[in-house]
């Protein structure tokens, strides 16, 4: 028998992917951007009260390590040689906050996920005290113990509401406001460095050097570098970003400026901005898990193909009120339309269209404040390989939608950070030397008129989904943890960083 031989495919790049529904390990080939190999684990949810949405701290930190090492063993049944794999790149959910006790490195509290709603009474008593109660008075200005690394990006940076934008630094007015100490927040780095050295597992000495969220990670790996270029990722939620290059601009119809990236701590920083939808692939888990409707999400393609019209149901998945571009707390779900007529089946397409209506109207705002209408969208996601959803997003905007081939790109695109990272090199950013990606494309077919008529009467069912709840003062003192920080805690957003308290040597520079 012919001894067995590594395979030889020239530098490897890993990269974490921790998003809200699970957590992935994934390996490229840094010349090609091929997928070699990937894990996945699915992270639980808790819903402990309504509104509320928490996850376990510890079960997603293991869950990474996990991924890692699983990768790595079906890597080395592949013959492919892991000491290739030359860095690692993090693409994080966004805004899902932890405290942790700085000397032991655990977690106080579970999970506060970005879809939770109890902060909605914090959020009215600050207005209390903004002149005029506006909304919009904060719109310009938006490591671990045993030698690990207490840092963030710039793109995670830019979501907690105490950096500053414009000078790219934590705001000192803006922490006075919110009273949070700045001696707590972690240094806040580009998204393209060397940050730390995997410190155990199967990857040890690894370079950890590429960190974006994860709505910034998808714009990378859709490779939109260009002003006016834009993706739309289909996950938990659905987050539609457009480049606006090195200045931000402010939107007059309910988007958010954010950062992009920065490619290099030599390199400009580049603006964004994005449409946030809560709740698409969050629909159809809660068509499986709560209603019992399906056994698996793959399940709902089916049911809707079956009927291939809602047959008049219009479903508004407003669970945690609406974003944009209403920004509006107040909304709760709802399905309406309803006949005797209606089924299972019905309600299964009646959800996939949301996800598309609720696309529709980030893009008219997107539109509307770029000034120049997109005439195709970039998608990539989860949700992309459902068939049915994608030819009726194309349906529904009247413009093409096109998918990549591989349409992993948050993870594509938190690698590609971390291969360009200085002292890593081993992955291009320049345009000619990208390889050229093939795409599924899909085109609209049916006429613009039935389109609009679906879309009018979607937007009349969102009119009544609004106004349902009023915001009512927490009674229990289980939720006040991040009202009052003592010094010897720190507050992360992106808590994957954190690996940094078991996983991570630290470099700091």
């Amino acid at each position: 028998m012919a001894a067995s031989h590594r395979v030889v495919l020239g530098p490897l790049v890993g990269s974490i992917d921790q998003g809200t529904s699970s957590t992935r390990f994934l390996v490229f080939n840094a010349k090609t951007a091929e997928l070699l190999s990937h894990h996945q684990v699915e992270i639980k949810q808790k819903f402990p009260k309504e509104g509320w949405v928490e996850q376990d701290p510890k079960e997603i930190l293991q869950s990474v390590y996990e991924c890692v090492e699983k990768t790595c063993e079906k890597l080395n049944q592949l013959n492919v040689d892991i000491t290739n794999i030359k860095a690692i790149g993090v693409s994080n959910q966004r805004e899902t906050t932890v405290v942790w006790d700085k000397t032991t490195g655990e977690p106080l509290y579970d999970a506060i996920v970005w879809l939770d709603l109890r902060t909605q009474p914090t959020v009215e008593r600050l207005l209390k005290i903004i002149p005029g109660e506006n909304k919009s008075f904060f719109k310009s200005l938006t490591g671990g113990k045993n030698g690990g690394v207490h840092c963030t990006d710039i793109t995670n940076a830019s979501r907690t509401m105490l950096f500053n934008i414009h000078s790219l630094e934590w705001d000192s007015e803006l922490c006075h406001f919110f009273d949070v100490p700045m001696e707590i927040l972690p240094k806040v780095r580009s998204s393209s460095e060397i940050y730390g050295l995997m410190k155990s597992g199967a990857l040890t000495g690894v370079p950890i050097s590429g960190c974006l969220g994860d709505q910034s990670a998808a714009l990378v790996g859709q490779m939109c570098f260009k002003d006016g270029q834009a993706k739309n990722t289909y996950g938990t939620g659905c987050f539609l970003l457009c480049n606006t290059g090195q200045k931000p601009v402010l939107s007059e119809h309910g988007l958010l400026t954010t950062v992009a990236y920065k490619l290099g701590r030599d390199k400009p920083v580049c603006y964004a901005l994005e449409g946030s939808v809560a709740i698409a692939g969050a629909v159809v888990r809660w068509l499986r898990d709560n209603l019992g409707i399906v056994k698996s999400s793959s399940e709902v393609e089916k049911l809707a193909a079956e009927v291939g019209t809602s047959y008049g149901c219009y479903f508004v998945p407003a669970f945690s009120g609406l974003y944009a571009p209403y920004w509006e707390p107040s909304a709760r779900g709802i399905i309406c339309g309803l006949t005797q007529f209606t089924n299972k089946n019905h309600i299964a397409f009646a959800a996939l269209e949301a996800v598309c209506f609720q696309t529709r109207e980030i893009l008219d705002a997107m539109n509307k404040d770029c000034g120049i209408p997109l005439s195709e969208l970039q998608v990539d996601g989860g949700m992309t390989n459902n068939k049915i959803l994608m030819q009726l997003q194309a349906d529904i905007l009247c413009i093409p939608v096109v998918k990549p081939s591989m349409p992993e790109t948050t993870a594509l695109g938190a690698a590609m950070a971390a291969g360009a990272a200085e002292g890593v090199g081993v992955w291009s950013l320049n345009p000619g030397d990208l390889t050229a990606v093939t795409w599924e494309r899909f085109e609209p077919q049916i006429n613009p008129e039935e389109s609009e008529y679906r879309y009018a009467r979607w937007k009349k069912a969102v009119m009544k989904s609004m106004g349902w709840e009023t915001s009512e003062p927490q009674a229990n003192g289980d939720s006040s943890i991040f009202s009052s920080l003592p010094l010897g805690f720190y507050i992360v957003s992106s808590m994957i960083m954190l690996i940094g308290a078991k996983y991570i040597s630290g470099i700091d520079k």
